[in-house]
Formats: structure tokens, C-alpha cells, sequence
């Protein structure tokens, strides 16, 4: 449904003029000498060619030397790091090497949209656990009770797409507890670790009793805004690589060499190219926030991604999928109804989230039409 509702609200878009803030990708390229450096391999023949299945070892260099870097990670690149075709690849390989039918993944919803598809493709069975407004914080309660024999993994995604939540250290050392106390695994989506404005980012596979029952994901995606680049990766122990790799292989089985190339030199960029990535952002959130709140709008302020989840209720309105369809029209902007996000449709009903990983002035028309002060039309 998500990427149904997605390629929906982007034709709308179109049709209607509508500033998109929608899908979450950003409307400027990463940094110039990235991109640079993808031409360059391209134009001296390297990486044209099939790469090598695990990834190229430059870029599995870069990825162990930035766990070390940023959290302390030893990670041997040639047994514990594996390139996929992004984090998407990544999960669905993931989910499918270790979970056989019947096997039960708990994930905490609101989800992206490809969690619900790759379980199933498993041939598992989701079982959410639902993070509630305003805080969206995790209900360990919630979680403990939905533990079953037939639990095999628990799916965790912080900072949080949709809802923007951070998950602390304490409260993922509750789930790692958890996960130890009844043999699960965890399998971890960290693709937006370096966009947190409030709080830290800490993997859960960093915590103790936790590194040989972790699968860390993360991609260039969102850090160096190169999307369709879909260069991503693995980091675990060598048996669940192996694991996630023998899937993987039938999948893609390789991806964008030369990009490969390209995001072994950004994951080398310098600390201050890193502070900006949030920086930068926050200034975003802090421009949108407030005037999505004037607007009318309910706002759940975010403390990561670049997503910010509002409630439409205090507008009057009582369905996001209702509001969002029509929103283009009436106002001249596109949001994405957080209910495809939910299997408990109710939790998610009056729940829209929008995207500011957009340029300041493209946010600021946005304001303004939403406020009724079209300045374009």
C-alpha cells in the first residue's frame, strides 16, 4: 500500500503543481567531489564491471573504519561487511535468510513500508508493536507480551521513519535484554544514524550480549543524498553475512560499481561534513515545525530522520488517506497519510507526515500555501 499511496501522491503532484513533500528524498544532489568521484571511476573503467559479490573492498574498508569511527565498532571488512543495492535489498535479504515460514518478526509500527513485503516474502508473519503519539516511544510492556515460541527476530528502525523518534540507549537496552532473554535476533535499520537532533544514535548491536544476534543496515542514501545510487551494506558476525549473503546473491547478486567507488571516499568525509548532515536539517525541521503548527496542524516534533508526523484532527479533518488525496488540490502541497505506515489502521488514521529534507525556500512555499497565501498561484 505505501508504494502505492507514494507513486499516487507523486503523480498528483504533477498534475496539480504541487510542491512534493512526500516521498523523502532531497531535491539537491550530496557533495559535488562524491559525485565527482563516481565519474572518475566510471571514465578510468572501475567498477564497470561486475565488482565483487561482497562488495568492493575499498568500500568495505570505509564501512568497518566508520563503525569504528563513530561507535567504537570492530568490524573485520572481509568476513563482517556486505554491499548491497541499498538498505531495501539489505532487509529483504536479511529477513529471508533468517527467518523460516511461520516464523514471527516483530516490528515496531508505524513501519516503512517494505518491512510488511519482505516478511512476507520470508514467509513470516509481522507482528506490530505500535508506537503512540506524542512521543512514539517504544512500549516495552507491548513488546514483552508480543514475544511468542514462534518469535524469531525483532525488526527495529532508530531514528524512526515515519515518526522521527530516537530511540535512547536505555530503551534499547531493554529490548537487547529482551532479545538475549529469549534467543532472538535483532535486525537493525540505521539508515538515518547521522540525522538526529536531539539525543544520540546508538546501535543496538554495540550493547552488550548483542553483536552475535545483530544484523546492522545502513546506506549512502540519506548520509551523502545520492539516493539513486542504492549503494548500502551488512555488518554482523561472518555467519549471519554469510547467511544474508547467499540470498542476496539472487537478488541482485551485485550493484553500482562504480558508486561503490564513490561512497568508499564519502564515508571518509570529514567530521564537520557530518555535523552538517544534522545541522542542517534541524534548521529545516525548525522552519516547518512551527508553521505546520500555525497551519493547524497538530505537530509531533521529531528528534531524527527528516520526516515529521502531524495529526489533522484540530483542522477539523478526520482521515489522512481522505486528507492527503485532496490536499493537492485545495492547498497545493503533497503529504503521505501515515496509515500505510500502520496494520492497526486506527492508530494511524488522523496521522500525516511530511518531508523537509527539501530547500528552505521550497519548505517556506509550501507554509505559505498551506496558510492559504499562495505565492504562486
Amino acid at each position: 500500500m505505501g508504494t502505492t499511496i507514494f507513486a499516487e501522491m507523486s503523480a498528483l503532484a504533477l498534475d496539480t503543481d504541487s510542491v512534493n513533500l512526500g516521498q523523502g528524498f532531497p531535491d539537491v544532489d550530496g557533495p559535488h567531489e562524491i559525485a565527482a568521484a563516481a565519474a572518475a571511476a566510471i571514465m578510468e573503467g572501475r567498477g564497470n564491471q561486475y565488482p565483487p559479490g561482497p562488495g568492493i573492498p575499498e568500500l568495505r574498508r570505509a564501512v568497518a573504519d566508520h563503525q569504528k569511527r563513530f561507535y567504537a565498532q570492530d568490524v573485520d571488512p572481509d568476513a563482517e561487511v556486505l554491499v548491497t543495492a541499498g538498505a531495501t535489498e539489505a532487509i529483504a535479504a536479511a529477513l529471508i535468510a533468517l527467518m523460516e515460514p511461520g516464523d514471527e518478526a516483530i516490528a515496531f509500527e508505524p513501519y516503512y513500508d517494505s518491512y510488511a513485503a519482505c516478511i512476507a516474502m520470508a514467509g513470516g508473519t509481522r507482528v506490530p508493536v505500535t508506537l503512540r503519539p506524542p512521543g512514539f516511544r517504544p512500549d516495552l510492556d507491548a513488546l514483552r507480551a508480543a514475544i511468542t515460541p514462534r518469535t524469531r527476530l525483532i525488526l527495529l528502525n532508530s531514528p524512526h521513519n515515519p515518526t522521527g523518534a530516537v530511540f535512547s540507549r536505555a530503551e534499547l537496552a531493554q529490548i537487547a535484554a529482551l532479545a538475549c532473554e529469549h534467543d532472538l535476533l535483532v535486525v537493525s535499520d540505521e539508515v538515518y544514524e547521522h540525522m538526529v537532533f536531539d539525543g544520540e544514535h546508538v546501535p543496538i548491536g554495540s550493547l552488550p550480549g548483542m553483536r552475535e544476534r545483530t544484523v546492522t543496515i545502513s546506506s549512502a542514501a540519506k548520509t551523502f543524498s545520492f539516493t539513486g545510487w542504492k549503494i548500502g551494506w551488512v555488518t554482523a558476525t561472518p555467519e549471519l553475512v554469510t547467511a544474508v549473503r547467499t540470498v542476496k546473491q539472487f537478488l541482485t547478486y551485485v550493484t553500482g560499481g562504480p558508486f561503490q567507488y564513490a561512497v568508499a571516499e564519502a564515508l571518509a568525509m570529514p567530521d564537520a561534513y557530518y555535523a552538517s548532515i544534522a545541522a542542517d536539517l534541524r534548521v529545516k525541521r525548525d522552519l516547518l515545525c512551527p508553521g505546520l503548527a500555525e497551519a493547524g496542524f497538530e505537530v509531533y516534533q521529531p528528534a531524527g530522520t527528516f520526516f515529521v508526523t502531524t495529526d489533522i484532527r484540530g483542522l477539523g479533518e478526520k482521515d489522512g488517506m481522505e486528507f492527503c488525496r485532496e490536499l493537492p488540490r485545495r492547498a497545493r502541497v503533497v503529504a503521505i497519510p501515515s496509515s500505510v505506515f500502520y496494520d492497526d489502521q486506527e492508530a494511524g488514521r488522523t496521522q500525516v507526515r511530511f518531508a523537509f529534507c527539501k530547500k528552505e525556500e521550497v519548505l517556506r512555499e509550501a507554509l505559505a500555501r498551506l496558510a492559504g497565501r499562495d505565492r504562486d498561484g
